[in-house]
C-alpha cells in the first residue's frame, strides 16, 4: 500500500490501548492495525503548514518566516505566562490569541519519562498527554485564561521540570511517583492569588499506549538527514513511532514534512 501527503502530528482516542490516526491530507491512515507492519518513508520536499511553500521547515511545521509572524507561534503560545490577550493588548493577532488565551486552561502533572508540569487548554485533555507520552496525569489547577495557568506552571517549575525527557519517557520503566501527594505538595506552592483555582478532584488519569516492544537503546531518526529508510513498526507512544530495531522518529517534529509512505505486511 503506498500513500503520500503533508506530515502533521497525529491525531488520537483515548481508549485502551490509545488509537492513532495519520493525517496527510490526501490520505486519512488508522495506524495501529500497521503496528508489526514494515513501513518505508520518503521525504519528498517540504511544505510550511502556513504559507505551503517548499522552504526548510524551521520549527513545528513552519518555515522561519511564519514561525515569527505566525499567532498560532508568538511567544504566549510557547510560554503561557507570556500571554497578554487578558489585557486587550495584540502580540501578532489580538482576535486570534483571544479566542486561544481566553478560554479555560488546565495545569496538570503527568508521569513521562519522569513526573513534570504542564499547562494545556481543558479541551485538549486528554489529547495533550497522550502527545506528551504520559501514562498517568492528574489536574491540579483550572484558570478562566492561559496567563493565569502559567504563572502557576511558572512557580511549579521551580519545584518540578516541565520538561518530557523522550529518551525515559520511551522506555518501558515507569517511574515510583505518588502524583497525588505531589499534588498536595505542590499546593503550598500555589502564587496567593492563584488558590482559589486549586482543583480539589483527585481522579488520576491512565494512559496505554499500543506498543508490542520497548527500545533498549535508542537511535533518533530524522527525516533531514535519513531520506528514504525502511523498518518494522512495533509500536506508538506519544508522537514516537517505535521500530524493531531501537529507532524511534518524532512525528510533530516532521510537521511540514511533504512524504511517501510504502506499508507491507511482511
Amino acid at each position: 500500500m503506498r500513500f503520500e501527503g503533508l506530515l502533521t502530528k497525529m491525531k488520537n482516542e483515548h481508549t485502551n490501548p490509545i488509537k492513532y490516526y495519520l493525517n496527510l491530507r490526501n490520505d486519512f491512515l488508522y495506524m495501529n492495525p500497521i503496528i508489526g507492519k514494515k513501513i518505508r518513508l520518503i521525504h519528498l520536499h517540504y511544505e510550511c503548514i502556513h504559507c505551503r511553500s517548499d522552504t526548510s521547515i524551521y520549527r513545528q511545521g513552519y518555515c522561519k518566516k511564519c514561525f515569527f509572524t505566525s499567532p498560532q507561534t508568538n511567544p504566549g503560545v510557547l510560554r503561557p505566562e507570556l500571554s497578554i490577550a487578558h489585557l486587550d493588548i495584540e502580540q501578532r493577532d489580538l482576535k486570534w490569541e483571544k479566542s486561544f488565551e481566553l478560554q479555560p486552561h488546565i495545569v496538570y502533572l503527568a508521569i513521562t519519562g519522569g513526573p513534570k508540569v504542564g499547562v494545556t487548554q481543558e479541551i485538549q485533555t486528554p489529547t495533550r498527554w497522550i502527545d506528551q507520552g504520559a501514562i498517568q496525569t492528574i489536574k491540579i489547577a483550572r484558570t478562566p485564561n492561559r496567563y493565569l495557568a502559567g504563572i502557576v506552571e511558572a512557580t511549579l517549575k521551580e519545584k518540578i521540570s516541565d520538561k518530557t525527557h523522550y529518551r525515559a519517557m520511551l522506555r518501558i520503566e515507569i517511574p515510583d511517583t505518588d502524583l497525588l501527594a505531589m499534588k498536595y505538595y505542590l499546593k503550598k506552592f500555589f502564587p496567593k492569588e492563584s488558590q482559589d483555582y486549586f482543583i480539589q478532584e483527585d481522579e488520576i488519569t491512565h494512559l496505554h499506549y499500543p506498543v508490542e516492544n520497548y527500545p533498549e537503546k535508542i537511535e533518533t531518526l530524522h527525516l533531514k538527514a535519513t531520506k528514504d529508510f525502511e523498518k518494522k513498526l512495533v509500536g506508538i507512544k506519544g508522537q514516537y513511532w517505535i521500530f524493531k530495531d531501537g529507532s524511534v522518529i518524532n512525528i510533530r517534529n516532521h510537521e511540514g514534512f511533504y512524504i511517501e509512505i510504502h506499508i507491507h505486511n511482511d
